[in-house]
This record gives structure tokens, C-alpha cells and sequence, in this order.
């Protein structure tokens, strides 16, 4: 009788067995691995985005040129004290340290010297007291070691002449209005398209010859 009674009052309990037990378990370690993977991939990609975005302001914020040796300027007319115009500057270029290679093609055309093709990734630019000129004519020459292509690379230097032959149509003096001459302090922007500006401020000297070194 007894034992009819303590029957009677389990038949409607339920109880859960060891399997409910562990697919429940097994579930609640399936949601947690693929929430945490949610969360790890979040973070690496934001990580990665971060470092991205720190390279590219290095880049941005360390020129991939130097000068090397100093600035040559060369008149078209001599004089005096105070006399001369300038018509040609010329200096020497090479890549930093690690710098990646740099396209110097030319510009496919000039006019009173100002480049007027588009073939020219690299502007070159103008500043004094007085005005401002974008993307002069320019021309290069490799020294030393070359490759045989437009790149500056490691090693390689390219001599880089702003304006054509003293006197011609595409001298520096066609593209200024006033001209460079004597103790006139100017500066010239080379753009590439990675890489900070390089400038390269001289003075012209007082007196000029056909040749000034503008140490």
C-alpha cells in the first residue's frame, strides 16, 4: 500500500536525464566559442585597421628623398653685382634608406617652362617673395648606377635639371615673373605620390656667374 502511495505521488515529476544534461552543456559551449571568435576577429581587424592606418602616416609623414651634394644654378646672362637671370637648376637625388622606388618619368612636353604632359608623376614647384609656380618643366639624368628604367631606386641617383638649355624656351627664367636673380632666396617642392614634400631652400648669390654652387 505504501508503495503504491510513494508511486502515486512521483508519476507526474520528471527529472533530466545525464544526455539532456550534456547537450545542454554542449550548447552552452557552442554559443560561448563562437562569441569569443566574434569578439578576437573584432579586435584583430580593428588592431590591423590601426596599424594600417599608422604605416600610411609614417609614409606620409617622412619624405622618401634626400639631396645629394649641393644646388647648381646656371645664367643665361652674367654681369656685375646684381646682375644675371637665372635659366637652370640643377641637383642630384637619391632614395632614403629602405625608401621605396620612385617613377621619375618626365613630362612628355614643356612650354616656357612649365610641363605640359601628363606623363610626369613627380611635380616640381617654384616658391619666392613673389610667386608661386606649379610643375615646372624639368629633366633627369642617371649617374652612376642604372637600371635602364624611370624608377628610382635604391643606389640609383638621378640628376634633375629644372628648365631647359639657358636661353631656349623652356628656361626656368620663362616661367617667373620677376626672375631669379641675384640674392634672391627661393625653394623648391618635389611632390611624389607617396612621401612628404621635399623643399630645398637656397639664396642665389651676389654676384653670379654661368655657374653658381648654392651650398
Amino acid at each position: 500500500m505504501l508503495k503504491k502511495l510513494i508511486n502515486r505521488i512521483h508519476r507526474q515529476q520528471k527529472g533530466i536525464t545525464g544526455l539532456e544534461t550534456a547537450i545542454i552543456l554542449i550548447a552552452f559551449v557552442v554559443v560561448a566559442a563562437v562569441f569569443a571568435y566574434t569578439v578576437l576577429s573584432a579586435g584583430l581587424f580593428t588592431t590591423q585597421k590601426s596599424q594600417e592606418a599608422v604605416y600610411s602616416g609614417l609614409q606620409q609623414a617622412q619624405s622618401t628623398l634626400e639631396l645629394k651634394g649641393g644646388v647648381i644654378a646656371k645664367n643665361g646672362t652674367t654681369g656685375g653685382q646684381g646682375t644675371g637671370v637665372c635659366d637652370q637648376l640643377t641637383f642630384t637625388l637619391s632614395l632614403v634608406a629602405g625608401g621605396e622606388p620612385i617613377d621619375f618619368t618626365v613630362p612628355s612636353g614643356g612650354a616656357a617652362g612649365i610641363a605640359t604632359g601628363t606623363a610626369n608623376v613627380v611635380t616640381i614647384s617654384y616658391i619666392d617673395k613673389n610667386q608661386r609656380v606649379e610643375n615646372l618643366y624639368w629633366t633627369k639624368t642617371a649617374l652612376g648606377v642604372d637600371d635602364g628604367d624611370n624608377l628610382l631606386s635604391e643606389g640609383e641617383k638621378y640628376q634633375i635639371t629644372i628648365g631647359g638649355v639657358a636661353g631656349g624656351g623652356n628656361s626656368l627664367a620663362n616661367a617667373l615673373t620677376p626672375n631669379l636673380t641675384a640674392n634672391g632666396t627661393f625653394t623648391i617642392e618635389i611632390k611624389t605620390p607617396k612621401g612628404a614634400v621635399l623643399d630645398i631652400q637656397r639664396t642665389m648669390p651676389a654676384n653670379l656667374d654661368s655657374v653658381n654652387n648654392l651650398n
